[in-house]
């Protein structure tokens, strides 16, 4: 049997050897890639900063940097594992381990920034292209600007000038912005061509976004028109909709809350203009949404409240008396027994006493009658639980008393300090006191 273990643990540590052996060697060629790529990476840097200037290559500049400082504490933990000193498989495991990491971190930091720059640099060498395609989309989006003028005019026979508002302007904003592309591309050819290319990027990148932001408005007006035809189409369904509520409205319970809303909705639809007016379909449209959901919630609270009776004032102040003497009674006990109440008696009465403190936070209104009530029940019943359990503590922590018949006992079933027949009179008596209020 010694044979077998034996063997087995040269097996286990040959696999062991194995494994640090490769961990080495991957450490080792790590360093070197490693190495290889932070020279690569100083040459694409020296490329760069000839093709956007040292402002757009700062992030690479500073990464690489980085990785010089944190590469050098790898070739020192290198030169440890190969100097005169003796190291233990643990110490050479260890500081392979963290050679190849910041390697990785090396190559991982690199590849982010070189890509990100690599990007900057395409998009400098196509920069001729994306002015060309800049100028020609200023072009096209120039022949749209009298439609749009006319779909304006058009939409302003039709449509209240609050509706709108969001593209009354804008074909003047986007024949600005136009302008400005145009001339934002002006000043990237000639900055370009005097080498100044942080400022070439610059007013190329302004003058690609000047002509999105131009698009996006034409694009609004003509969707605009697509849009106010979907909201008079759905404004009248609602009216119907509502029309039919405000007479199923009338059949629900009359809270005041049911009241208020129908008188609300019935408003709103008086307020609607007639055909011949110029309208606003989108604030039509959502203030009679707002009106006929405030109806439909109303009418169903009110529904459900007559299928379930709220409690009355009078019985959600016997409750709240209640819970108050159950708290009461179990906070006198256990400050008198302080000693001899433990943790489950204390938690319940405090839970007790701060759902007694939520129901006195409530705001007192119709919805929170149902709440009221049910905090305050809760609040009796931890009360009690905390009686319970503080009597049974007490009854565990008072010692054996002779009771006269020949040992330690209770004479008729209470302690021989009459504790029992105290506790159980607070109890009842603090119980009893709410049937006579």
């Amino acid at each position: 049997m010694a044979g077998f273990w034996g063997k087995r643990k040269r097996e286990e540590q040959s696999a062991l050897d194995a494994q640090d052996a490769e961990l080495a060697r991957r450490a080792g060629r790590a360093l070197v890639e490693a190495d290889e790529r932070i020279r690569v990476t100083a040459d694409e840097l020296d490329f760069a900063n000839a093709e956007l200037g040292e402002g757009a290559t700062k992030d690479l500049r500073d990464a690489l940097d980085a990785v010089r400082h944190h590469l050098a504490e790898a070739f020192h933990l290198n030169q440890l594992n190969h100097d005169e000193i003796p190291d233990t498989p643990q110490e050479l495991r260890e500081r392979n381990a963290r050679i190849a990491q910041l390697c990785e971190w090396a190559e991982n930091l690199l590849d982010e920034k070189t890509q990100t720059l690599a990007e900057k640099i395409a998009k400098v060498r196509r920069a001729p292209q994306i002015l060309a395609q800049v100028r020609s989309d200023a072009d096209r989006l120039r022949e749209r600007l009298p439609q749009a003028r006319t779909t304006v005019a058009r939409l302003a026979d039709r449509y209240a000038p609050s509706a709108l508002q969001q593209i009354d302007r804008a074909p003047d904003e986007a024949e600005q912005l136009l302008s400005f592309a145009l001339h934002s591309a002006d000043i990237s050819e000639r900055r370009r061509e005097a080498s100044r290319r942080e400022e070439a990027m610059l007013a190329l990148e302004t003058a690609t976004e000047a002509v999105r932001r131009a698009g996006t408005l034409l694009d609004g007006i003509d969707d605009f028109e697509i849009e106010a035809l979907r909201a008079e189409s759905t404004l009248a369904d609602v009216i119907a909709d509502s029309r039919g509520d405000v007479i199923a409205a009338r059949d629900a319970p009359a809270t005041p809350q049911v009241t208020a809303a129908l008188t609300a909705l019935q408003s709103a639809l008086s307020a609607l203009p007639p055909a011949s007016e110029k309208a606003d379909p989108f604030a039509q449209l959502s203030h009679l949404r707002e009106a006929n959901t405030a109806l439909d919630v109303a009418v169903d609270k009110a529904r459900e409240r007559a299928a379930k009776p709220l409690p009355t004032p009078a019985q959600i102040r016997h409750a709240t008396d209640d819970a108050d003497r159950q708290i009461a009674v179990a906070r006198n006990v256990i400050a008198g027994h302080r000693g001899w109440i433990g943790a489950d008696a204390r938690t319940r009465l405090a839970e007790a006493e701060r759902t007694r403190a939520d129901m006195a936070a409530l705001p007192g209104d119709d919805d929170s009658l149902e709440e009221a009530f049910q905090l305050a029940r809760r609040a009796a019943h931890l009360a009690s639980e905390a009686l319970q359990l503080a009597q049974r503590d007490i009854d565990s922590s008072r010692p054996p008393q002779d009771d006269g018949w020949g040992g330690g006992g209770r004479r008729g079933g209470q302690g021989g300090d009459g504790m029992g027949g105290l506790f159980g009179g607070l109890v009842i008596g603090s119980l009893l006191g709410g049937m006579f209020d």
